[in-house]
C-alpha cells in the first residue's frame, strides 16, 4: 500500500509517516496543497490522507481536484473541525472518509487499510497456494504455520497475492511498496524477494518471470 500524506504540521506529519511505515505502509509527504496535487498527479497512491487547512492550495480545493480528476486513490480528510456539518462538507467535496483531530493513531491505520481495500476491491483475508494472509492483523500462515515477516516483506507479499497469479514487475513493486525516495537502480526488490522466498519455504511459491517480474 502506498499513501500520500498532505499535512502542513511537519512534526505531526513525520510522526504519522514513521508510524505508518512501521505498519508496512509506504508514505510520501507533502507540506502544502500545491505539492500534494503535484505528487498525486505524478504517482499512484491507494489512499490520500488530506489535512483540510493547508497553505498555498486549501484542502477543500485539493479534495475537489482529486475527486474530479478521476483518481483511483481514496481520500481520508483530516481536520480540527469535528462538527457534523464539517464532516458532511468534506464528504460532499469528494472525500471517502473523515477523521477529526486529534485522532487515535490506531484508528487512522484501520481507516487507511479499510479505504485501501475498497480502492483495490481487495478482501481482508488473501488465500493462494497454501498461504493465508490476514491483511488486517498482518499475519501470514502457510498450511497453518505462522511465518514471521518484516513490514516490507509483508507489503511485497500482499501485492503478489492480490495480483492473483498475474506477473508483477519489479518497477511496480518498487512503486507500490516503497516511497518516492527509493532508488530504482538498487537491488532492493530482488533482495526482498529472495528473503521472502527463504521464509516462505519449500516448495518455492514465488516465480521469477525473466524480463517481466514476479508472480505467486
Amino acid at each position: 500500500m502506498r499513501v500520500l500524506l498532505i499535512e502542513d504540521e511537519i512534526l505531526l506529519a513525520e510522526q504519522v509517516a514513521d508510524g505508518l511505515r512501521d505498519q508496512g505502509i509506504a508514505v510520501d509527504l507533502a507540506a502544502d496543497g500545491l505539492d500534494g496535487l503535484h505528487k498525486a498527479g505524478a504517482n499512484r497512491y491507494d489512499v490520500v490522507v488530506l489535512d483540510r487547512d493547508l497553505p498555498l492550495v486549501h484542502g477543500d480545493q485539493v479534495c475537489t481536484a482529486l475527486a474530479a480528476g478521476g483518481t483511483d486513490a481514496r481520500i481520508l480528510m483530516l481536520t480540527a473541525a469535528g462538527e457534523a456539518a464539517d464532516r458532511v462538507a468534506g464528504l460532499i467535496l469528494g472525500a471517502d472518509d473523515y477523521l477529526p483531530k486529534p485522532f487515535v493513531f490506531d484508528e487512522l491505520v484501520l481507516r487507511i487499510r479499510a479505504l485501501a481495500r475498497r480502492a483495490n476491491n481487495a478482501p481482508r483475508v488473501l488465500r493462494r497456494a497454501g498461504l493465508t494472509f490476514d491483511t488486517a492483523r498482518r499475519v501470514v500462515t502457510r498450511d497453518g504455520r505462522i511465518i514471521p515477516l518484516t513490514t516490507k516483506e509483508l507489503a511485497v507479499l500482499e501485492i503478489l497475492m492480490s495480483a492473483d497469479g498475474v506477473v508483477v514487475s519489479a518497477e511496480d513493486l518498487l512503486e507500490r511498496a516503497w516511497d518516492e525516495h527509493a532508488d530504482p537502480f538498487t537491488a532492493t526488490v530482488r533482495v526482498t524477494i529472495a528473503r521472502l522466498r527463504r521464509k516462505l519455504g519449500d516448495p518455492p511459491l514465488i516465480e521469477t518471470v525473466v524480463g517481466a517480474g514476479y508472480r505467486l
